[in-house]
């Protein structure tokens, strides 16, 4: 069989024994990602068509707008996991507090649980304009046949067994890695099936891109507005080319692939930073090293912070190696 013949089932089948704790479950797991990105890809491809454009009227947990597709893709993702019975909890960026699993046991011995953002981007639909979900999966903590805690759910990055994202552009794509590298699956809209396009995916050690909201720039830290002169100043190399598409997931994944930096710092309007660790970070941190990149607050690894909440915000500079190596230099 050929890489351009292999299906996503067939590759997650195949390479199941890659995974340490190999018993099908997190193979069932990744199995359910993919069925509910295929109904929320279904619904983004509608938009204009039917009412799921803009708005609901209300916001979520963040004090955000909450647009329509915000709520159908969390609503898609919770309950294909959930009727599936193969996680025991499950946090989402829409929701205040993570969500016990039962099943039909009084307790759930199920081993994982996941984190997710469901649609990231989702204010950039009304302009069709790409987005994506992110997802993250840990092994449980806490004993087998107990109810989740928080506990299970602020684990440091290091600890994930899973991290992937889709995104919903000019193709479908699902990338994801279990630990073992990266790879990624377009999706044939004509008869449903993800096939794999880019096996073992590289982030090039550096690149000539840097994306970042400029918009911003009065409140950046010192240290980013010098990066940023740094990336525009007449080198033999530079200037680099400024490209940013305020949606997370399709700005890291052309990053990914033809090499550059994403950041967004914290700023004086956000000391913290903007974009949640659990949901974003994470996942993006150990997709990004798995494929050789690098990401980082600015000062230490992403993947080596502990969390202390369910929704903690963090700066993010992630991307090519050389070049948060670099930005880095800058914060300091």
């Amino acid at each position: 069989m050929t890489i351009q013949n292999k299906t996503l089932g067939e590759f997650i089948i195949y390479n199941q024994d890659d995974f340490k704790y190999s018993s099908g479950e997190l193979s069932r797991l990744i199995n359910s990602i993919r069925l509910a990105g295929k109904v929320v890809n279904h619904e983004v491809n509608k938009a204009g068509l039917v009412d799921i454009l803009g708005a609901v009227g209300g916001a979520n947990v963040h004090g955000e707008d909450q647009q329509k597709l915000d709520v159908y893709a969390n609503e898609a993702f919770i309950k294909t996991l959930t009727n599936r019975e193969i996680v025991c909890g499950i946090a989402s960026e829409e929701e205040e507090d993570f969500i016990i699993i039962k099943g039909n046991k009084k307790n759930n011995d199920n081993k994982y649980v996941v984190l997710i953002d469901p649609l990231d981007g989702s204010s950039n639909i009304d302009v069709n304009v790409s987005v994506g979900t992110i997802f993250s999966v840990y092994r449980r903590i806490t004993p087998s046949g107990t109810e989740v805690t928080l506990e299970d759910f602020l684990q440091p990055g290091n600890k994930q067994v899973a991290a992937g994202y889709i995104v919903y552009g000019t193709s479908t794509m699902l990338v994801y890695s279990t630990g073992n590298g990266v790879n990624g699956f377009t999706l044939n809209p004509a008869i449903g099936t993800y096939y794999l396009s880019h096996p073992n995916i590289k982030i090039p050690e550096k690149g000539n891109i840097y994306s970042i909201n400029e918009g911003n720039y009065i409140h950046f830290p010192q240290g980013v507005k010098d990066y940023i002169k740094y990336c525009q100043k007449e080198e033999e190399d530079r200037p680099y080319t400024s490209r940013y598409i305020g949606s997370l997931v399709p700005d890291f994944h052309r990053n990914m692939i033809k090499g550059g930096i994403y950041i967004y710092p914290n700023t004086s309007k956000n000391p913290n930073g903007k974009l949640r660790l659990l949901y974003e970070c994470n996942p993006m941190a150990f997709i990004a090293e798995q494929a050789g990149g690098k990401a980082s607050n600015g000062f230490m690894p992403i993947l080596d912070l502990k969390p202390t909440e369910l929704h903690q915000r963090v700066p993010f500079f992630c991307g090519s190696k050389l070049m948060v190596d670099k930005a880095e230099e800058f914060m300091k």
